[in-house]
């Protein structure tokens, strides 16, 4: 039976994760960063399918909250690891898993998630979904391995605002990267409440 994991030892997540009769989830034990704070590292294994995309979603809201990440900044962080995902499920092997990890540390969230492909080629970077992540993370890579498993990463501060210049992310500028104008198309596009993604808890 799938079996759930919480976080242990100093500056672990109170509570531990989001439970899930179909997933597992883990929790590493926190370690020191520079600067003289913590990092913890919780890990999320889910089936690679859209059905179980609303768990992670509220895992994202729930130690972006932790993290006294303001209500803005949560939703952001919750639209972009959707939006990362759906990119990787569209290229996800049959039967494969939906791998996501989040770095927690003072101020900042860095989440990367990771799916086996069946081209093994990263996500297009000239599509609206992209746009969206370079909108509302602060910074967005991706990466393939050697076995063909796709990596999407991102990272978020805490309270900075996003500017509203023309953002150039490997090599594509997204014509705005004003937050409230992605989502707002994000919203129109998909069909999506004002307040989250679709089927969003």
């Amino acid at each position: 039976m799938p079996t759930t994991g919480t976080a242990n030892g100093q500056g672990g997540v109170p509570g531990g994760g989001v439970p899930d009769a179909n997933a597992s989830t883990g929790a590493a034990p926190s370690s020191g960063v520079p600067g003289g704070g913590l990092r913890d590292i919780v890990q999320l294994t889910l089936p690679a399918a859209s059905a179980y995309l609303s768990v992670l979603r509220t895992a994202t809201a729930s130690l972006a909250a932790r993290g006294d990440f303001t209500l803005d900044d949560i939703e952001d962080l919750r639209i972009a690891v959707d939006e990362a995902c759906a990119l990787l499920l569209l290229s996800a092997a049959p039967g494969s898993n939906l791998e996501c990890t989040f770095e927690l540390s003072p101020g900042v969230i860095q989440v990367g998630v990771t799916v086996l492909s069946v081209d093994g080629e990263p996500p297009s970077t000239d599509t609206f979904a992209w746009t969206v992540l370079t909108a509302l993370a602060d910074e967005v890579s991706s990466s393939v391995s050697t076995d063909s498993r796709v990596t999407i990463r991102l990272r978020k501060r805490r309270g900075v605002p996003e500017s509203n210049a023309v953002r150039e992310n490997n090599g594509y500028s997204p014509t705005t990267a004003d937050p409230q104008t992605i989502k707002t198309q994000w919203t129109k596009n998909t069909g999506a409440p004002n307040n989250g993604p679709v089927g969003a808890p």
